[in-house]
C-alpha cells in the first residue's frame, strides 16, 4: 500500500490529500499541519475577528470526522528535516516518518520587518487563529491600534479592526494602499475611501521602533497605540528544508506537474514557485486560489496522472469597508501594449484595461463588480477581441459586451 504525506494543513494539503483519496481510495494518507487547530483558512480570520463566525467557522471542511471519514489521518507537529533520498521525515518530537510520495504544502509566514520592538508583547501579526485569539482580546472598542500595512492581507485586517470600533491608523510605506495590486490611481482611491469611512491612513510613511505606548514614525511623529498588528507581507516556509537538497529559490523550484527535481516530492500552495499563466515565468503566488489549483494538480500527478499546470492567472478581490476592488493578471500592462482606463474619483469608480494587440491580459477595478468574472475569463481564454478591443478603448465598461460578443462567435461559428 502506498504512503502519502503531505506537510501542510492549508487548503493546498487538504485539496490534496482528498484528490489522493478519490484517486486512491486504498492509500496511506497522512497530513501533517505545525498547528494545534483542525485545518482551517487564513482568509477566514477577519470574519472571525469581526464577530461574524466563531474559530469553527475558518475551518477548511465543516464537519469535525470529515477527515476521519476519508481515512485521512491528521498529525499536528512541525517537520523540522526531509531526507529526500531515505524517503522519511523527521517530526519536531524526534520521530519521524516514512513516504512512498511526499507532498510540500507547508505555506508562509508573516514576515517580520527590522524594526525596534517588533517582539513587544502588544505586538502581533494576524496570521493564525492564535494570533487571532489574542488581538480579540485586546481590540476593545475605542482602543488605539495601528496596522502597519496597507496590501491585500493589512487591508483583509482593516475592515474586521473598523468593525470593532477601534480607532484604527494604518501606515504604509508604499505611495498608495495595495500597492501590490493596484497604481497610483485606484490604490489611493482606496485610501480616500477609508479615511471617508473614518480610518487613518498614512502612506509614504514607515515605522521606526515600536514602544509600550505606540509607534515611532520616521518623521519623528509619535502614534499611540495599545495593539500593533504586523501585516507586513509573507515569506515561504523553507527553511526546515536546509540540507535536503530540494532546489528552492523564492520557494520550491517545481515543474509543470507540481514535482520538484527530487523524484516523488512535489510542492503545492504559497511554498511553490509555479508557472504564472501570464508570463510564463515561475513566481510564488500566496493566494487561495493558486494553493487549491496547486494541490489539485500535484495530488493527481502523485497518484500516476498526467497533469500539466497550465499557470495560475493572478487575482485579488478584495472588500475593503464595502468598496470592492480586484485586479488580475499584468494589470501593471507590458511594454508596447495598449492601455485604457475610465476614473470617476468623485463615485469612487475606475477600470484599466490592459492589451497586448487585441488580447486582454490584465485589468483592475474599483467599485465595479459586475465586471469580475468576465474579467478573468477573458484573460485566461486569451480571446481575440477584434474589433471590440477598439470599442473597449472608448469605453472599457462594455467589457462584458465584449466577452458575449466573443464568446458567442467561438460557439455558433
Amino acid at each position: 500500500m502506498i504512503q502519502y504525506v503531505i506537510i501542510g494543513a492549508g487548503p493546498a494539503g487538504v485539496v490534496a490529500a482528498e484528490t489522493l483519496r478519490k484517486e486512491d481510495p486504498e492509500a496511506s494518507i497522512i497530513v501533517v499541519g505545525d498547528e494545534m487547530e483542525p485545518p482551517y483558512s487564513r482568509m477566514a480570520i477577519p470574519y472571525f475577528l469581526a464577530n461574524k463566525i466563531r474559530p469553527s467557522g475558518t475551518h477548511l471542511r465543516a464537519s469535525p470526522t470529515h477527515y476521519q471519514k476519508l481515512g485521512i489521518e491528521l498529525k499536528n507537529v512541525r517537520v523540522t528535516r526531509v531526507d529526500g533520498a531515505a524517503k522519511i521525515i523527521t517530526l519536531e518530537d524526534d520521530t519521524t516518518l516514512e513516504y512512498d510520495k511526499l507532498l510540500i504544502a507547508a505555506g508562509s509566514r508573516p514576515a517580520t520587518p527590522p524594526i525596534i520592538g517588533i517582539d513587544l508583547p502588544h505586538v502581533h501579526a494576524c496570521w493564525t487563529l492564535e494570533n487571532a485569539r489574542k488581538i480579540v482580546t485586546l481590540a476593545k472598542p475605542n482602543t488605539n491600534v495601528v496596522l502597519m500595512g496597507a496590501g491585500f492581507i493589512g487591508c483583509i485586517i482593516l475592515e474586521a479592526l473598523a468593525f470593532r470600533g477601534v480607532n484604527l491608523t494604518v501606515i504604509e510605506m508604499g505611495d498608495r494602499m495595495v500597492p501590490r495590486m493596484m497604481n497610483d490611481k485606484a490604490g489611493n482611491l482606496i485610501k480616500s475611501w477609508c479615511v471617508k469611512k473614518g480610518v487613518a491612513v498614512r502612506t509614504s510613511t514607515k515605522a521606526t521602533a515600536i514602544t509600550s505606548a505606540g509607534v515611532e514614525l520616521e518623521s519623528g511623529e509619535d502614534l499611540p497605540a495599545e495593539l500593533v498588528i504586523s501585516a507586513t507581507g509573507v515569506t515561504p516556509n523553507i527553511s526546515f528544508l536546509r540540507g535536503s537538497k530540494i532546489k528552492t529559490d523564492q520557494g520550491v523550484l517545481v515543474d509543470r506537474s507540481m514535482q520538484t527535481q527530487i523524484a516523488d516530492i512535489y510542492a503545492a500552495g504559497d511554498v511553490a514557485q509555479g508557472k504564472d499563466f501570464s508570463t510564463g515565468n515561475y513566481s510564488v503566488q500566496a493566494i487561495q486560489p493558486t494553493a487549491t489549483e496547486h494541490g489539485r494538480i500535484a495530488a493527481l500527478n502523485m497518484a500516476g496522472k498526467n497533469v500539466q499546470h497550465q499557470g495560475s492567472v493572478n487575482m485579488n478581490v478584495l472588500d475593503t469597508l464595502g468598496l470592492i476592488s480586484s485586479s488580475f493578471g499584468l494589470w501593471m500592462g507590458e511594454d508596447g501594449g495598449d492601455s485604457v482606463e475610465l476614473y470617476r474619483p468623485q463615485d469612487f469608480k475606475y477600470i484599466n484595461l490592459q492589451f497586448r494587440k487585441d488580447v486582454l491580459i490584465g485589468a483592475s477595478a474599483v467599485g465595479l463588480t459586475q465586471h469580475i468574472g468576465v474579467l478573468r475569463g477573458l484573460i485566461q481564454s486569451e480571446l481575440q477581441l477584434g474589433s471590440w478591443k477598439d470599442k473597449l478603448m472608448i469605453d472599457p465598461t462594455r467589457i462584458m459586451e465584449a466577452y458575449i460578443a466573443n464568446t458567442a462567435k467561438y460557439h455558433f461559428t
